[in-house]
Parts: structure tokens; sequence; C-alpha cells
């Protein structure tokens, strides 16, 4: 339960629209709800900011509405679902009023509140190739659905690095840039060595045999002479686009 969720349930006892032994009976699942196949962390927007992500590859149907569920109930506002499968958003589309699928990026948004776009900046997502996108929507998506104003620079690889070099105001104006890139993997070495942020560097499984489903990316990327560059797993657009979000968010407390 997030921390608005608690005070609205205080403020309902209060005033006498909540019962005491039902305020009780949803204290009682906190910090987790024990679902049996899945322990729903209620507390996590608490601690870290941010509500707990479901992640749906892997889970059946009955498991994903179960925990979409639970985590309605207990009053977590915006509820993002990752790796979703078109059958996954058919199943849940009607479990909330507004229901929003990223198809390229597998994501499913549950929007129960307006998202509160931070002014602190903004974050930009470029790749190396169009074959990049699913995994850069699934960090742009994911930071937007967290607060964030994005700015997408696609298809701005090494191979023509002209295009890169022509969106320097866009890409140094950024407080953190996300690079993701397939084949050699190195977008991020060049973009490093061209702003004076942070750059997350996420390798992508696009490219021939020799790129072996993103390991020399991966290791391109962990080999970078740039300084300044933190590197993601492979295809793990969520993870950069979270961590892009953590750092931005910094940004609005510095003085």
């Amino acid at each position: 339960m997030e921390i608005a969720g608690i005070r609205d349930m205080l403020q309902a006892v209060q005033n006498g629209s909540m019962a005491i032994d039902a305020a009780m009976e949803q204290l009682r699942h906190l910090p987790y709800e024990d679902l049996g196949y899945a322990k729903i962390d209620h507390h996590r927007a608490m601690r870290t900011g941010f509500p707990e992500v479901i992640y749906c590859e892997g889970k059946t149907i009955a498991q994903i509405q179960g925990i979409l569920t639970a985590m309605m109930g207990r009053g977590n506002r915006n509820i993002l679902g990752t790796r979703a499968a078109l059958e996954v958003y058919e199943a849940v589309r009607g479990m909330a009023p507004d229901v929003v699928y990223h198809e390229l990026a597998r994501v499913i948004v549950f929007h129960r509140q307006p998202i509160e776009i931070h002014t602190n900046g903004y974050i930009c997502v470029a790749t190396g190739g169009t074959a990049d996108l699913p995994v850069a929507e699934e960090a742009a998506i994911t930071a937007e659905t967290l607060g964030n104003r994005v700015e997408r620079l696609y298809d701005v690889g090494v191979a023509g690095i002209h295009r890169l070099l022509s969106n320097l105001d866009t890409l140094c104006g950024a407080n953190v840039v996300i690079a993701v890139a397939g084949m050699e993997g190195a977008l991020a070495s060049v973009v490093a060595g061209l702003v004076e942020r942070p750059v997350l560097a996420v390798p992508t499984s696009v490219g021939y045999g020799a790129n072996f489903g993103g390991l020399s990316a991966l290791l391109t990327m962990l080999n970078s002479c740039a300084s300044g560059v933190s590197v993601l797993n492979i295809d793990n657009g969520f993870g950069a686009g979270f961590q892009a979000a953590t750092i931005n968010r910094l940004t609005a407390k510095e003085p």
C-alpha cells in the first residue's frame, strides 16, 4: 500500500466512512500479502518511492489477475506490467477503467490516477538501430509511467554517426541517457564520450551469429573506455527505465 493509500484509509476511519475492523483487515496484510504463489510487497512504494511491478512473463493469466486484484485492493495507484503478451492484456483490460497496452514494449499500464510528470529535466533514450526499439520502448514507457519526461533518439547508431551528432542538443540536455544497442554495442561508449551525464547502457540480443544473443554487446559495454557508463543486463529495458527514473528523481532534490 502506498503512503497516499494509508493516509486515505486513516482519514476514512477518522470521518467514519470506514470501520476500524475493516482498516485492521487491510493493515493485517502489511508489509506483504501472501497469495500462495506470490507475496505482494505493498510497502515497496513507501521504502523506494515506486510500487511493485508485475513481471508477466512466465506467470499464468490467473496468477497475474490475482496479483493485480491484490494490488488494486490495497490502494496501489498506477500499476506497471512488463513482458506482457497480447493475450495477457486481453485478459486483464477489463479489471481497471483505463488500461493501456504498449505492444512494441510489451508493457501494460493501469492508469488509476493521472501521472505527475517531474519538471526537473528529462531522460533521453537512444538506440543504435530500429531493431532495438522494443527494449528502448520498454525503458521509455517505464520511465514515463514513473513520472518522467522522455525524449527519444532512435536509429542513431555508429554506422552513421552523423545521425547522432546532429542531435547533440537533445543528448546533452538530458539528466541521464539510456543507450540501447545490439550488434557490437558501441553506442554507449560514443554517447558517454559526448555528455557529462550518467549513461545507462543496455545491450540487446539484436545481431548476427557472433553477437551471441547480446553477449558481444554486453562485453563491449562492460569494457567501455569512456567514463560514466553503467551496464544493464541484456534486453533489460525495464531496469534501465527504472534506474534512470531514480537518477532523475535525485535532481529534483538538488538545491
